[in-house]
């Protein structure tokens, strides 16, 4: 059984091969997106353990998604297939430097289906990290019951519940998503939003009212990412100061790509806090393994293995 479970949609990614308007554009290259598996993969790359639990359509698209993910080192083996839906796809810009236009075409996708009954418990025996995202309990009433299921089961078998807010406005109003995603928080140990994102949930991007609002919610561990300049961090056991401080970011000759960072940075995160290492040494981590995601096209092509990662830190 993994010591890291993640849950949500997968879909094909159909990304312009020219840099252009896509209404020009003539051909694409199939890759495949999604916050979930993003981070599963980046933490399969480093070692770790780590499952998937999502649905597919009986599809060769949902075939793609799920031998790809294995392929990666992923366990698959809670995937679902539902025949009565297809998979969902998004397709994406070529853009030569910065952030590329996105076209969802998600609505009424298989993973959008998923329903409670398809977490079983069992697969948590040895769960050490839970890591759930705003995005998945968007998708459907179901969605979120079933988020908030597999919650309630990692926090029976003492795992750390890791929450990536990852909010977006494509797929529900901003009062539905503060909402929500502010109960959700309310029953993670660690939350890591943007300082956008803690504006939009919370009112502010004040470092220091951030921490002390989700502290006081009861989160132990808060870190609010900056941007390319890096992140903060704090650490509370009981109200106890561990630690906290900021950690800067890493400096990045080109950006070609952001999408995947910020999943590129739990990926950072999660495998240090596994491995015994403290919050300040997860952060740099996540802001190594954020940089090298935006140094290439794609979500997951940046994030390196085990030794691409010693060596990175080791230059750096």
């Amino acid at each position: 059984m993994p010591q890291i479970i993640t849950l949500g949609e997968s879909m094909v990614m159909m990304v312009a091969d020219q840099s252009d308007s896509l209404q020009f554009v003539t051909s694409y290259t199939r890759k495949i997106a999604g916050a979930e598996s993003n981070v599963a993969i980046g933490l399969a790359r480093l070692g770790h353990d780590v499952g998937w639990i999502s649905a597919i359509g009986d599809d060769p698209f949902g075939t793609y998604i799920r031998n790809t993910i294995r392929g990666e080192g992923v366990d698959t083996s809670r995937v679902q297939i539902l025949p009565e839906y297809q998979t969902g796809m998004l397709i994406k810009e070529r853009n030569e430097i910065g952030d590329p236009k996105v076209f969802y075409y998600r609505r009424g996708s298989a993973a959008s289906q998923i329903t409670p009954d398809m977490v079983d418990e069992s697969y948590f025996a040895e769960t050490k990290i839970l890591h759930v995202t705003g995005i998945f309990p968007a998708l459907s009433e179901t969605c979120l019951e079933t988020l908030l299921k597999a919650i309630r089961i990692a926090k029976t078998k003492g795992a750390l519940v890791t929450f990536d807010p990852n909010i977006r406005l494509k797929l529900w109003s901003k009062e539905q998503a503060r909402a929500t995603l502010l109960k959700i928080a309310s029953l993670s140990d660690l939350i890591m939003p943007g300082r956008k994102e803690a504006e939009l949930l919370i009112g502010t991007g004040n470092w220091d009212q951030v921490q002390e609002y989700f502290h006081t919610a009861g989160n132990r561990y808060i870190v609010m990412k900056d941007g390319p300049d890096g992140a903060f961090y704090s650490h509370r056991e009981s109200n106890e100061v561990i630690e906290e401080g900021y950690a800067k970011g890493f400096p990045v000759r080109r950006v070609v790509d952001t999408v995947g960072a910020g999943d590129g940075f739990a990926v950072g995160v999660l495998s240090a806090l596994l491995e015994g290492l403290t919050l300040k040494e997860a952060v740099v981590r996540g802001n190594a393994i954020g940089s090298l995601a935006v140094t290439v096209q794609g979500d997951v092509e940046g994030y390196p293995t085990r030794r691409q990662l010693e060596e990175y830190l080791a230059e750096s």
